[in-house]
């Protein structure tokens, strides 16, 4: 079978890329979009159609949604495969969501359970995966040089939302800016539930877009929610950099941590930026040299895994992460990995398994096995492929 693959240049395509290789598939990349994105949709359509007139594909693949593109499968009638790695995917909004020809699969099951009415029988909930194969060759072929470099006592690798937290071009009136305050310390304090759309009215969204600026816009074709998008593309974010910012810095005042990111840390001035970290081949290394690899879910992620949790399992580390709701459906807590659900809980399980090296290593060892046996792409793509053709 052959497969047209459009990519956008996001961490997963590689491994999705090559797992679909490996296991037979014949893969033609299309990648106008990682080296020029200011194409227009109908750019974009231009530069695609024909080759998928002539191409023979089996099917289109790409990681997120590109509504021109399931627009043009639906002319074309051919079947358009999306995998949603990211929270928001403000595109899902598009009424080419309810395109016949769409398979989608969301990690996330909140965000399932918000779309799949849309296009039912047509949307999938399917957690993510790990290139286990990619990860190990890696880390078997560092020299010993290399795993030294990457040795830590606690890492995070990722941005503090800092530079990038469009909730910080809002410009309220004391009232609102009083009650979006609220909604993020209340959120700060709760694990597992993002009830932030739940508090926010029609109106306070409408005022929030007004006065922010350079505000998200629904373009035509769209289902408007601006409800969603003041909860989940700003106030879950600045939920998000308030408890990067705040954890990181309560570590670092107490334990050696590194942090690799371009974001500015300059108000944790005893953590040790070591700037960014190459995806493919550093990170590997990263979560497997490190005694306590950290992951702290962007809130707007409302209840499933990230990319990381099952990347750093993959790799033999032993992860610490904030709880999420469906944690429990994919991993044991305590046997493949451990969660906090308080900042105070964070600091003492980073002392307790600093100091409780067996334990560390049984925890990333049974991590690292229940990944390799239940959660890498082979099998996860294969899950995909018998829901978008069954029998």
């Amino acid at each position: 079978m052959k497969i047209f693959f459009y990519r956008y240049g996001s961490i997963c395509e590689p491994d999705i890329i090559d797992t679909f290789r490996r296991i037979g598939f014949t893969v033609e990349e299309e990648t106008i979009e990682i080296y020029n994105k200011s194409l227009t949709p109908s750019q974009c359509v231009n530069a695609v159609s024909q080759k998928l007139v002539d191409g023979g594909f089996s099917f289109v693949f790409t990681v997120n949604f590109f509504p021109w593109l399931s627009d043009l499968c639906r002319i074309i009638k051919l079947k358009y495969l999306c995998l949603i790695v990211d929270s928001p995917v403000l595109e899902l909004y598009s009424n080419a969501l309810a395109n016949d020809c769409n398979r989608i699969f969301l990690f996330d099951r909140a965000l399932f359970e918000e779309f799949s009415p849309q296009n039912p029988g047509h949307i999938f909930h399917m957690p993510l995966a790990a290139n286990t194969e990619r990860i190990e060759k890696v880390i078997n072929s560092a020299p010993q040089s290399k795993l030294l470099e990457f040795s830590s006592d606690i890492s995070f690798i990722g941005s503090t939302y800092a530079e990038k937290c469009p909730f910080n071009q809002s410009r309220l009136n004391d009232y609102d800016r009083g009650f979006a305050d609220g909604i993020i310390e209340a959120q700060l304090k709760v694990y597992g539930y993002n009830f932030i759309e739940e508090l926010i009215t029609e109106d306070f969204a409408k005022r929030f877009l007004e006065s922010t600026v350079g505000s998200y816009r629904f373009p035509p074709g769209y289902r408007e929610n601006p409800r969603a998008l003041v909860a989940q593309h700003y106030i879950s974010v600045k939920v998000a950099e308030q408890e990067r910012l705040r954890a990181l810095k309560m570590l670092s005042d107490e334990f050696n941590v590194d942090i690799y990111t371009g974001s500015d840390t300059s108000s944790m001035p005893n953590i040790h930026n070591r700037g960014l970290a190459n995806s493919l081949e550093e990170m590997p290394l990263i979560f497997n040299r490190s005694k306590i690899n950290l992951n702290i879910t962007a809130k707007s992620i409302r209840s499933g895994l990230s990319l990381r949790i099952f990347d750093v399992l993959a790799a033999g580390g032993f992860l610490i992460t904030n709880y999420q709701a469906e944690i429990p459906d994919f991993f044991e807590i305590g046997k493949d990995l451990v969660v906090y659900d308080s900042l105070e809980n964070l600091k003492e399980l980073c002392a307790y398994y600093l100091s409780h090296e067996d334990e560390r290593a049984m925890i990333a060892r049974h991590g690292n096995e229940t990944v390799k046996r239940l959660h890498t792409y082979d099998r996860r793509l294969m899950q995909m492929l018998d829901l978008a053709f069954p029998e």
